[in-house]
């Protein structure tokens, strides 16, 4: 397929900008071929236009429907065979096998959300039927079900150039809901882009879906402002650095009509190792940790940038093996010159921290362009005066803190802010008499973990990938899994209507077949 460096409006393709960039490979800094133009001020009204009179058809298509949509974009997505493959290795410099592997969860999330749609529940219908003999005053008959919100727009993570991106799970979730969708593709990966934004414009075809649910647009900081000022768009889905979450959820709250904004913007994801654990397994424990903040080059948003221990006997040899497993860990390139350049600048600064000591670098050698892996080690007072010792540093890096008392521990866990991941290593020992600093940790991340590492997302019904601010703009929900279908949706009450008014959800009849909330209790069909 040659790329044409366009933009995607609905069915059609625009190219009226004159600012326009490459993709540069992170591996050797060259850019790559075709050259992508920058969406103009009317391609961006044009494809928000779309999106608004999309919305007025697909809103009212049937789970089935749209199940079949997001089928049909999987298959389409495989249909792009070896093509994508090279392309996303190319602009994002990881392996491989990587990309295989997130392609197939970019896949699977499709089909588990039309696996979902067809289920039906999700809609949450909820009947409560009249009382007419009610006194003093009759109980009227009041259903209510989940809505699509309208138009969403979303922001393709650098770190996720497939799973959450253009087909990523903002875009899977948001059009499961009934949503049209418009991607501000990542200047990063603009070819994987064009070509994933293809094939969803292709099942969007085959699927007679109208003209306008997808649109993808390239552009720089001037287009997603100019994209979320739009009146037209209803809610934003994004992944990224706080700065830029930041910056979206503000401008999005200045509107005249403010919308939902929600950003992940990334998170320490602090480790805590309790005595007893140390004591059993701190071999594992060491090894699993540096895998864990290594992995990817440390580009995961998971990754445990942070881990508490406690002084006790075992704790100086348990902190020599992670140094040693720690200096056997390789670097690598980062995905992006900016994202390496940041990691740099971060690492030297806190290496020149008073009270922070370098435990342990990974390996490098004089013809190595990449970033090398960073272990820091302090204690809780030098924690508290330097901030940024809490703040992410998005890379193979990670710090280990040490208390000398279990109340330090627990001071410390109530200090933090908040995070996407908490995780606890301890015995059922350990558990019990450090029971408090789980009542804590669950008021601070949106996945608490025990005894394994934050790294790896599962994408099911019950997975929470959020967390309090900084983590996220919003607490309540989760950008994986099926319950972020919700973000796109909102609650709608229909009081006094006759079953042939009625949505097809809150008949009487049920003939979806269903499971639903009637008078307080759940039924099925």
């Amino acid at each position: 397929m040659n790329l044409t460096g366009k933009q995607i409006i609905g069915n059609d393709l625009a190219g009226g900008g004159t600012n326009s960039f490459q993709a540069i490979n992170p591996k050797n800094g060259e850019k790559l071929a075709t050259a992508f133009l920058e969406a103009t001020a009317t391609e961006v009204e044009a494809a928000a236009v779309k999106a608004s009179q999309a919305f007025q058809l697909y809103r009212v298509k049937s789970g089935e429907e749209r199940a079949l949509f997001l089928e049909t974009i999987a298959s389409e997505i495989e249909a792009l065979g070896p093509e994508l493959i090279e392309r996303c290795v190319s602009e994002s410099g990881l392996p491989v096998g990587r990309i295989e592997g997130e392609r197939g969860r970019t896949m699977g999330q499709l089909l588990l959300f039309a696996q979902f749609l067809r289920e039906g529940s999700w809609v949450q219908a909820t009947i409560d039927t009249a009382m007419p003999d009610r006194k003093p005053l009759p109980k009227p008959d009041i259903r209510s079900m989940q809505k699509a919100l309208g138009p969403v727009l979303v922001f393709g993570a650098s770190n996720f150039p497939l799973a959450f991106s253009v087909a990523g799970g903002d875009t899977v979730s948001a059009l499961a809901a009934g949503c049209p969708v418009i991607v501000k593709a990542h200047p990063a990966h603009p070819g994987t882009c064009e070509l994933i934004a293809t094939a969803i414009i292709s099942a969007a075809k085959k699927t007679n879906m109208p003209d306008g649910v997808f649109s993808m647009l390239h552009g720089g900081i001037a287009i997603g402002t100019s994209l979320v000022m739009r009146p037209e768009i209803k809610a934003i889905g994004f992944t990224g650095s706080y700065t830029g979450g930041k910056a979206i959820f503000d401008a999005a709250a200045s509107r005249a009509e403010p919308i939902p904004v929600y950003a992940e913007m990334g998170s320490v994801n602090p480790v805590f190792v309790l005595p007893g654990a140390i004591k059993d397994t701190a071999d594992s424990i060491a090894q699993g940790f540096s895998n864990s903040v290594n992995l990817g080059v440390g580009q995961f948003c998971t990754n445990p940038g942070m881990l508490l221990l406690q002084r006790s006997a075992e704790s100086n040899s348990f902190l020599n093996q992670v140094a040693i497993e720690f200096a056997a860990s390789s670097g690598g390139t980062m995905l992006t010159p900016g994202i390496q350049s940041a990691y740099t600048k971060r690492t030297a600064q806190t290496k020149s921290l008073n009270g922070v000591k370098l435990l342990a670098e990974g390996k490098t050698s004089e013809d190595f362009t990449g970033v090398t892996p960073a272990l820091f080690y302090t204690n809780v007072q030098n924690l508290q005066q330097h901030e940024s010792l809490a703040e992410e540093n998005f890379g193979p890096s990670s710090i280990i803190v040490q208390a000398e008392e279990k109340e330090d521990l627990l001071k410390i866990a109530s200090e933090l802010s908040g995070h996407l991941t908490a995780t606890v290593f301890g015995t059922p020992e350990d558990l019990e008499t450090y029971k408090e600093l789980l009542y804590i940790l669950e008021q601070k991340a949106g996945r608490l973990i025990i005894n394994t590492f934050p790294t790896g997302v599962e994408v099911t019904h019950a997975m929470v990938h959020g967390g309090p601010f900084p983590a996220t703009t919003n607490a309540s929900s989760t950008s994986v899994g099926t319950n972020a279908i919700y973000r796109f949706t909102r609650p709608v009450a229909y009081q006094g209507f006759s079953e042939a008014l009625l949505p097809a959800e809150l008949k009487d009849s049920n003939p979806l077949n269903i499971t639903r909330k009637i008078n307080g209790k759940w039924k099925g069909f």
